[in-house]
C-alpha cells in the first residue's frame, strides 16, 4: 500500500533524528494511512479509499459523494 492519502495528498515527509551528541541521521515521517470502505449511494456500490486520519475527518465533514468527486478531480481512480 502506498503511503499517501487519496483525498488530501498527504505523503511521507523527511527529516533528521538528532541524538544527544547532535549527530544527525535521516528519518521519515509517515502519515497515518488507513484503508476505509464507504458506501457510495449514487453508484450503488462500496468504494475503498486509502486515507490519512485527516482525510477520514474530511469525509465525515463533507460527505462521501463530495470526497469521491475531489479524489476524481485529482486524477485518482476510485
Amino acid at each position: 500500500m502506498s503511503a499517501h492519502c487519496q483525498l488530501t495528498g498527504a505523503r511521507p515527509a523527511f527529516g533528521n533524528n538528532v541524538s544527544h551528541s547532535n549527530r544527525r541521521t535521516r528519518r521519515r515521517f509517515d502519515p497515518n494511512i488507513q484503508r476505509k470502505r464507504y458506501w457510495l449511494p449514487s453508484e450503488g456500490r462500496h468504494v475503498r479509499l486509502t486515507l490519512s486520519a485527516r482525510g477520514i475527518k474530511t469525509v465525515d465533514a463533507i460527505g462521501i459523494e463530495a470526497a469521491v468527486a475531489r479524489v476524481r478531480a485529482r486524477g485518482e481512480r476510485v
